[in-house]
């Protein structure tokens, strides 16, 4: 028979799941299943800064990759990660996340050992990573086999993050090889199928104005082929929501523009609510991406695809995936589409803007408009970057890698270091502010020391701009201390090949970005900006949250 230790089995069924890579930081209960690490020859480790920094990046990696793995070690490190973990959570990224536990006759006798918190009971951590897990389960010698693949699989079928808590012993112990791979890919229910697209047909059959709205989870489910065939039938009018920027092509015919209710453009607000029927696919309405719930969309006229149902004027039909609706939803709208309005693009406002002494937003994003390449990936931090980032109208399969609905502060730049470790061919471009840089700039050294290559665009405006548009315009605790950022590549490498500028005027961007276009190192530009100065969308989402919170609902 065939057999591993428990560590090499996991790493195999890692690999099997398409994860080349395994961030961290190293701590005393996983160094030796490091050493197995090491030693494989299909998975890379790559140590971050802090553990916080690591889930980030692992979540980056995994937007890109499918599926990602990170490994703290138990306490201390675990919960310095449970923060971007639950970032995963929400936002249905699969993250294996591996805990080095302490020995296993050590947690039985209740031992008061480093990282516990001397109580005797070692289920505290993992009570806790229940709430941000789709699955978990404690390894031990007898269940390892059986419970790798159930965390695996349950974490890839739910594209949320899986916990194992894998103590020294445990890793070292050997184990014999299944005679074949568990997880069948579940079976299509035909009947539920036909009676979706039978109750789709219905509503499909008399409509005139019919509109497509795809969000993060089309992407997350990988349907942008399906939702691509679907449009070159009819150009209808299509839109995103910003957190699924990406998952249309926004240079095939029909595309509208980005949809954020009544935050949205009214071309692009009419577009999408103004309808018979609007096909909503992987659609999440939450509160920052909707200027605070105001879309109006009846659920009498809805199609609406979630990842395990679907629901057709508010009747809901299930077990059914995306993939299969979209499938059994392709032949009705091949029949009906032919007569459907079509949809007009609302271009970027690209009139040319006369140089200045400080750049503005909407400068700025004009000339990132013109900046974007194809096959780019782009990361914004919340705030004023990703607020802008929502009038972008993409390249061909470029994509947006953004996090609205968790909304922690920082998470780009590792997940920068994550989303090129993943994709090493493609430009990466990062746009954050500088307050939320300051929270995880310490990767700066790892990237550089892998040889990465993102271009940094951080926009410094004194501090937490959006936190002033809320509250506190003026208010000492939106301000933050202030850097000297062109100096901080060289000293978080002593082999530093970053090239830096520090810059305020129009001119000078357009001339940093024509040096740009072929990046062949970390390239960091500090972009001066007026504390003040708002995305459109970020003002008008700003003062409904204001609202919100002001209990002025």
């Amino acid at each position: 028979m065939n057999t591993l230790n428990v560590g090499d089995y996991l790493l195999h069924r890692l690999h099997q799941a398409g994860i080349r890579h395994l961030f961290g930081v190293p701590g005393d209960y996983n160094l030796q299943f490091l050493d197995s690490v090491i030693d494989h020859p299909g998975i890379t480790w790559v140590g971050c800064a802090n553990e916080l920094n690591a889930a980030y990046a692992a979540d980056g990696y995994g937007r890109c990759n499918g599926a990602a793995a990170l490994l703290t070690t138990f306490g201390v490190g675990e919960l310095s990660a449970i923060n971007g973990i639950a970032g995963s959570y929400a936002e249905y990224v699969p993250v294996i996340h591996i805990v080095g536990a302490p020995a296993s006759h050590a947690q039985q006798q209740g031992d008061c050992v480093h990282h516990s918190l001397g109580d005797g009971d070692f289920g505290h951590f993992l009570r806790m990573a229940q709430e941000v897990s789709a699955a978990s389960a404690v390894l031990s010698a007898d269940n390892a086999v059986a419970e790798i693949d159930r965390v695996i699989a349950g974490a890839l079928q739910q594209h949320r993050p899986g916990y194992l808590l894998l103590a020294v012993d445990v890793a070292a112990a050997t184990v014999t090889l299944p005679s074949a791979s568990a997880s069948p890919a579940p079976a299509e229910n035909r009947d539920v199928a036909q009676a979706f697209a039978a109750a789709a047909e219905r509503l499909l059959a008399p409509a005139q104005r019919v509109a497509l709205l795809a969000d993060f989870l089309a992407a997350r489910w990988q349907l942008q082929a399906p939702l691509a065939e679907l449009r070159a039938l009819r150009a209808i009018p299509a839109a995103t929501l910003l957190m699924g920027k990406g998952v249309l092509d926004e240079q095939q015919p029909g595309f509208v523009g980005t949809y954020a209710a009544s935050g949205s453009r009214e071309t692009v607000r009419a577009a999408i609510e103004d309808t018979d029927v609007t096909l909503c696919v992987g659609v999440r309405f939450t509160d920052t991406l909707t200027a605070g719930f105001t879309q109006q969309l009846s659920a009498q006229r809805v199609i609406d695809l979630q990842p395990f149902h679907a629901s057709v004027a508010g009747e809901t039909f299930a077990p059914l995936s995306m993939a299969q609706a979209l499938a059994a939803l392709l032949p009705v709208y091949q029949r009906h589409c032919a007569d459907w309005a079509t949809g007009v693009a609302d271009m970027p406002d690209d009139a040319p803007l006369a140089a200045a002494a400080v750049i503005s937003q909407q400068a700025f994003w004009q000339a990132m408009q013109r900046f974007l390449q194809p096959g780019d990936i782009i990361l914004a931090d919340q705030g004023t970057a990703a607020f802008g980032a929502a009038a972008l109208r993409l390249p061909h399969d470029a994509q947006l890698l953004v996090q609205p609905l968790w909304g922690s502060i920082g998470y780009t730049l590792p997940a920068t270091f994550g989303a090129q470790t993943a994709q090493p061919d493609r430009r990466v471009i990062l746009i954050i502010g500088d307050g939320s840089a300051q929270l995880t700039i310490q990767e700066l050294g790892s990237i550089q020391r892998d040889g990465l290559s993102p271009i940094i665009f951080l926009l410094n405006n004194e501090g937490y701009t959006v936190e002033r548009a809320i509250h506190g315009a003026e208010q000492r605790y939106n301000d933050i201390a202030q850097w000297n950022w062109t100096a901080l590549p060289q000293a978080m490498s002593l082999n530093c090949a970053a090239q830096s500028w520090r810059i305020s005027e129009t001119a000078q961007l357009d001339a940093v970005m024509a040096l740009l276009s072929q990046a062949r190192c970390l390239s960091l530009i500090e972009v001066v900006m007026e504390k003040q100065d708002l995305p459109p969308l970020l003002r008008t989402v700003t003062a409904a949250l204001h609202q919100r919170n002001s209990h002025k609902v």
